[in-house]
């Protein structure tokens, strides 16, 4: 059982993974808060001597700021202190929005590179996860993690903590300007607003985070149900199940969009109360000052700082809540995201290169037993296999047999339960797994083709600049479609489609055998690679795989047994375990006795 951990550690975690160059870029962003911060003051406390010399010229003439000024510019007459002042408040306001200005344009710029830092190592830490987490993972939450909850992180985590902060340095320092003009009305003011905010954030805060979820899961359900039924479009339309998808789809988006309603609501609603409270405080304020023994010219000055401190905070007071708000909502969201950054990198990823480990002379397998959890039937049991250098193996077995599960462990995609895999002498393990996939290309039934060009999809994976264009024409050539790939207008800038559904079966299959062949790599598994094909093409791709080089090794998974005749061993699988191995001739002699 997890802990449920508060909003302060999450954040913690959220700057555990924040790089030392943005925490510093972070720091100069706080000082520039401040610098907005005091011109934000310098421009309220502007309005004082305007409004002063607007209604007692020949006071605030005499006073020993406005002397200091009359003496630099040399002035007679009260009167000509208005020009003066009129610009230095004009300038203190266009000071002080410059620096919003600025301030908005660099927290904008950090927070999107923070987002755009976070959202590379969320995928770049997932693709480095081992084969058997991705098997127990749905690929449409993971996508909704990476693209929506990463984003909700920039959106509603990070620049909300930063107006947050923003907006109470403001808050700081404009009420310890309020307090050295007139304690008892700074007090009254900002002590009233704090109660009511504060109420309306102990009233709301369990609702945001249980609506915070509902939007996580729901948002889960939304890409998992768009994922199924267009990825299974052909039996959707067959079937006619469009209507079941559609009820899938609408009760979750319903469900999502009640909560996201909800939640705007909470976070929208007390801006109301408090516009219509503040204007009701300034009211009264005004109407007890005017009541005063000074006159109602002696507090004009201080009504019109507290009226454009009033203009100016409570803005601010919403936005903060608004930011609190969504902080909260997505709380469940930002606790998926540091998971996904929690994520372990293997030791292989500081290495520079991944050097090949020496393949001369066998594959061994043994006493393998594998099973994928304690709740689930074991897969392989007691396996004991030699496969030589450059010999040509076929595997057979009925659905269920444990056919793929023996390849992924010779591809060191999955970790015997018991037993070793050994290349030549070496017991391959979580340390060096990588080094023995180095020697490994891999050919599965299903090839997947990207969307780009034939010469992107025989080099997959490679950038393109680093495409070694002759090695590609090699690898088409031994995998007998480079002819066809001659005679397209475009050649191998020829597009494939999504999925390469612009090709055949027949083609997609020998791109799969040219990509392996560009890996130059030392042993080759066809997964099932012609089960889905026709009898013709079948024998095509099997002439095109017998006459690749000697020194290859290849495994080949197949159903059928003639598909495989021509391999020097062939190996029977039947429920996890071996029951045949022999050359074509005598698999067949045993199954007719």
């Amino acid at each position: 059982m997890q802990i449920k951990q508060s909003i302060w550690q999450l954040l913690g975690r959220l700057w555990h993974h924040i790089s030392p160059r943005r925490r510093m870029q972070f720091g100069l962003l706080f000082a520039l808060m401040l610098m907005t911060s005091i011109a934000e003051i310098v421009s309220i406390g502007a309005i004082l001597p305007f409004l002063s010399i607007l209604t007692l010229p020949e006071q605030f003439f005499k006073l020993p700021f406005a002397q200091l000024l009359v003496n630099f510019l040399s002035l007679k007459d009260p009167a000509q202190l208005l020009l003066p002042l009129a610009f230095i408040f004009v300038g203190a306001i266009l000071l002080a929005g410059a620096m919003r200005l600025t301030l908005l344009w660099f927290s904008t710029r950090l927070t999107f590179a923070t987002g755009k830092d976070l959202s590379t190592n969320i995928y770049r830490r997932t693709l480095y996860q081992s084969y058997e987490v991705h098997c127990a993972r749905n690929s449409g939450e993971i996508i909704n993690d990476i693209l929506s909850k990463a984003n909700a992180v920039i959106y509603s985590i990070i620049m909300p903590v930063l107006t947050i902060m923003s907006s109470s340095l403001m808050l700081a320092i404009v009420i310890m300007a309020l307090l050295a003009l007139n304690p008892i009305i700074a007090m009254s003011v900002f002590g009233g607003l704090g109660v009511i905010y504060g109420g309306i954030i102990y009233l709301t805060r369990k609702q945001l985070v249980i609506y915070g979820e509902r939007i996580g899961n729901e948002s889960n359900q939304i890409i998992k149900s768009l994922q199924e039924g267009l990825g299974g479009i052909r039996d959707v339309l067959i079937d006619g199940s469009q209507d079941t998808y559609c009820q899938i789809y609408q009760d979750a988006d319903a469900s999502l969009r009640r909560a996201q309603g909800n939640s705007m609501f909470i976070s929208q609603s007390p801006r109301y109360v408090i516009e219509a409270l503040g204007m009701m405080l300034i009211i009264a304020v005004a109407y007890t000052l005017a009541l005063q023994n000074e006159g109602v010219n002696n507090v004009i000055p201080l009504l019109g700082a507290l009226a454009l401190c009033a203009q100016r905070l409570l803005p601010v007071l919403q936005q903060a809540y608004i930011s609190w708000t969504s902080i909260r909502i997505n709380q469940a969201p930002l606790k998926d995201t540091l998971d996904l950054l929690d994520q372990p990198l293997p030791n292989y990823v500081s290495q520079l290169a991944t050097k090949q480990l020496p393949f001369n002379r066998s594959i061994s397998l043994k006493q393998v037993d594998f099973c994928y959890n304690q709740q689930t039937s074991i897969v392989l049991k007691r396996i004991n296999l030699t496969i030589d250098k450059g010999s040509r193996v076929g595997i057979i077995g009925t659905t269920g047999s444990g056919k793929s599960t023996l390849l992924d462990i010779v591809m060191a995609l999955l970790q015997p339960t018991k037993g070793v895999l050994l290349i030549d002498d070496a017991i391959v393990t979580s340390e060096n797994y990588r080094s023995w996939q180095a020697n490994i290309a891999h050919v599965p039934q299903t090839i997947f083709l990207a969307d780009s060009t034939i010469e992107n999809n025989i080099a997959f994976g490679v950038p393109k600049d680093q495409i070694d264009h002759k090695r590609v024409r090699e690898a088409a050539q031994q995998a007998q479609i480079a002819e066809s790939i001659q005679n397209w207008p475009d050649k191998y800038q020829t597009k494939v489609g999504e999925r390469g559904i612009r090709l055949s079966g027949g083609q997609r299959q020998r791109i799969g055998i040219a990509r392996a062949l560009y890996k130059q790599a030392n042993v080759i598994i066809f997964d099932e690679a012609t089960s889905a094909l026709d009898n013709e093409t079948e024998q095509y791709i099997m002439q095109a795989i017998e006459g690749l080089s000697k020194d290859l090794t290849i495994l080949i998974v197949a159903h059928r047994l003639t598909t495989i005749k021509n391999c020097s061993q062939i190996i029977e699988l039947h429920e996890g375990a071996i029951k045949e191995i022999g050359n074509y001739e005598q698999v067949v002699n045993s199954r007719n006795h």
